[in-house]
């Protein structure tokens, strides 16, 4: 007997819908933020100190800083390090990167429900990717500005 799947889901990565983003962040309860830096100057800081402040759990991934804190959070240095689900990965590394770290969450299991990439990062190969595993993806978006934005 065959089985019905479901087609990938195709976002236009240009324009979100208000609904799709509010859907995903008020699903997403634990975030993954890769690139998680300790300088408080770093938009990376300022967006964890945000999303804690909102009541996510957020566990930041940077392979220098594994095993020290940040935020009073223990950083981990891959998201395979992470010993438990995530609902989001947040990054906070450049275009060229965003591949790899697709990858990475991808074969997580469970997997991520989305995937968000920050201000200026995009690469529509790698939504395709994980879009094609089931897995939502919002780029060059930062949800520090979407959550007041959207209400939330």
């Amino acid at each position: 007997m065959l089985k019905f799947q479901r087609p990938p889901m195709t976002i236009n990565h240009d324009r979100y819908d208000p609904a799709y983003l509010s859907e995903i962040l008020q699903e997403t309860r634990t975030i993954a933020l890769v690139g998680a830096s300790p300088n408080p100057a770093r938009p990376s800081f300022g967006v964890m100190r945000f999303l804690l402040s909102k009541g996510y759990r957020v566990i930041p991934v940077n392979p220098g800083q594994a095993g020290k804190e940040i935020l009073g959070q223990t950083v981990y240095a891959t998201l395979g390090d992470i010993p438990e689900p995530v609902d989001m990965v947040d990054v906070f590394r450049a275009s060229e990167y965003l591949h790899a770290v697709v990858d990475e969450a991808i074969a997580l299991e469970p997997r991520p429900k989305s995937i968000w990439s920050q201000l200026s990062v995009r690469d529509d190969l790698a939504a395709k990717t994980a879009e094609a595993a089931g897995v939502k993806v919002v780029m060059d978006r930062c949800p520090a500005i979407e959550m007041p934005r959207l209400g939330l």
